[in-house]
């Protein structure tokens, strides 16, 4: 209205029917208009950013409190983990999707109405034309909506599979050993490959999506034109003035550049994405563990009655019909080939895994009533497959327990179990030395990383202590010695040892043996010696490196 108004004075003033002031006016208020509108789009773009950024760590933080609350299980089904790669991607997605869908209600739909009204005004066939300009091209979003939510279900195991090939070429856990055994070929033509087949996929939906595009702005550019062709005949039939045919003529060109930002840029992305919102809020949806008891346990046996397990997508049981009890202030080393289902009965034991058959009670409670809490604050663990934080020797040890206060003689001690020598030339900055040469710190020997987890597992406080193959990497006599440390720190507590190393499992209270998942046999070193049965046959094998 500012432009038509601006034109008409030019008119008016170029047939000497206006003063100068008052055309000086039109443009003064036409100046302050678009000065209000540039100013509006720069605190909407500040905005915008502002609160993007906010979101989405809001966005991220349910998912990782989402993630907590899921069964552990959970990460061992790949199509759950699929629901996860593809809730990150929505995570971003469903900000853009908002911010997309709002725009169209506090600025793009105004703008149409009050155009159309204006348009409406000056000749009613103009708003209604344009309406059916762009009906083919909302209705190629709808398609393009189907097309991508298909083409995210398709990728998302791909991309896992691609990222995860990524690592095993880049990632500092993997490699030395890529590039000292000569993987790099074999991951990279891996990575290529799954990068292809995302290529191809997402190549195929978008060349359907933009032909069918193509053919519908066809429609709408031909529909633009006619549009301009009443336009200039109500000029020439003098239904409007040269004022408003300028200021139309303006608008037109602007009304049909938003429109096509609007159709083919914000709808389009959000049809584009509304799939991987859709798996967004489907993550949030998954059934999560159910456990109503949150207490503080006194701690007592762990009984298992008739326990039996199953990896999901497998029909082999992992565990099948195990019963026994860890006794309170017990030691009991679990033993078996590789496969026989010795983890598999620890994180059942410990609360990590619910049986599928059968139950497993902590003192007297079952597992499937207690809250995640109250079973993990009394367990402490170390892993084989140990993790090597990027801090300093003192985060490393005193991240297992965050709550407690401790002193320089609580790391000396937990460190002395483990056999950790805090000498100077190792460790320059002695208890704040940065364990990773990335941020200009050292780094240690594989034994002495595992020290550093033993002593992790150490620190914190617990009734119960795991060491699932914990001393792998350390030689058989050190291993005695932090077994032997072991043994005293554990009394009056509970306790559990995997080992492949029998020797070592001599200190237990007593042995579990596991094959095909099950509990073979149960009791001393020297009791299941004189039974002769698979105990003997194991230990025969290793018995040289005892002798």
């Amino acid at each position: 209205m500012m432009q038509q108004r601006f034109f008409d004075q030019a008119a008016l003033l170029a047939s000497k029917n206006t003063s100068l002031n008052k055309i000086l006016f039109s443009f003064m208020l036409l100046g302050l208009a678009y000065l209000v509108c540039n100013v509006l789009n720069g605190a909407d773009n500040f905005i915008r950013d502002t609160a993007e950024n906010k979101i989405k760590g809001k966005m991220s933080l349910e998912i990782h409190k989402k993630v907590a609350r899921l069964n552990l299980i959970d990460f061992e089904d790949t199509n759950k983990l699929d629901n996860l790669n593809k809730a990150e991607q929505g995570k971003n997605n469903l900000v853009l999707f908002a911010f997309d869908f709002t725009s169209i209600f506090t600025f793009y739909l105004p703008y149409f109405l009050f155009m159309g009204w204006y348009l409406f005004s000056l000749k009613p066939t103009l708003a209604v034309s344009i309406v059916f300009i762009f009906i083919p091209t909302a209705a190629t979003q709808i398609i393009r909506a189907k097309v991508f939510a298909k083409l995210e279900d398709k990728s998302a195991p791909v991309r896992r599979e691609y990222d995860y090939y990524e690592s095993c070429i880049v990632g500092r856990e993997y490699y030395k050993e890529t590039r000292l055994l000569g993987g790099f070929d074999f991951f990279n033509k891996l990575y290529l490959e799954s990068l292809d087949i995302l290529q191809k996929l997402k190549y195929k939906a978008t060349l359907r999506v933009n032909l069918i595009e193509l053919s519908m702005q066809i429609f709408t550019v031909i529909g633009y034109f006619v549009v301009l062709l009443m336009l200039f005949n109500a000029l020439m039939n003098q239904d409007i003035s040269i004022g408003a045919f300028a200021a139309v003529f303006e608008s037109i060109s602007r009304l049909y550049s938003i429109m096509r930002e609007i159709i083919s840029d914000g709808i389009s992305s959000m049809a584009k994405n509304v799939g991987t919102i859709e798996n967004y809020i489907n993550f949030l949806e998954l059934d999560e563990r159910k456990s109503a008891l949150d207490l503080k346990l006194e701690w007592g046996d762990i009984f298992l009655e008739n326990v039996s397990f199953t990896y999901p997508n497998s029909e082999t049981y992992a565990v099948k019909n195990a019963s026994f009890t860890l006794k309170k202030g017990e030691t009991i080393a679990i033993v078996g080939e590789n496969g026989s289902g010795k983890s598999t009965l620890v994180r059942l034991i410990t609360g990590l895994y619910l049986p599928a058959i059968g139950r497993v009670t902590v003192s007297g409670y079952d597992t499937k009533d207690l809250s995640q809490k109250t079973l993990y604050e009394n367990t402490t663990a170390v892993f084989q497959k140990y993790q090597r934080y990027q801090m300093t020797v003192e985060d490393n040890i005193t991240i297992s327990e965050t709550n407690i206060e401790y002193n320089k003689s609580t790391l000396d001690n937990v460190c002395e179990i483990a056999g950790i020598n805090m000498d100077e030339s190792t460790f320059t900055e002695g208890y704040g030395t940065m364990l990773s040469r990335e941020f200009g710190g050292v780094d240690l020997s594989g034994g002495q990383w595992q020290r550093i987890a033993i002593s992790r597992g150490f620190f914190r406080e617990h009734n119960l202590i795991v060491l699932d193959e914990s001393t792998a990497a350390i030689d058989p006599y050190e291993e005695t010695r932090i077994y032997k440390q072991f043994a005293k720190i554990s009394k009056d507590k509970s306790a559990i040892i995997i080992t492949h190393r029998l020797g070592s499992a001599k200190i237990s209270d007593r042995i579990v043996v596991m094959k095909n998942g099950e509990v073979e046999e149960i009791g001393t070193h020297d009791e299941l010696l004189q039974a002769g049965k698979e105990y003997t046959r194991l230990y025969t094998a290793q018995e040289q490196w005892y002798s």
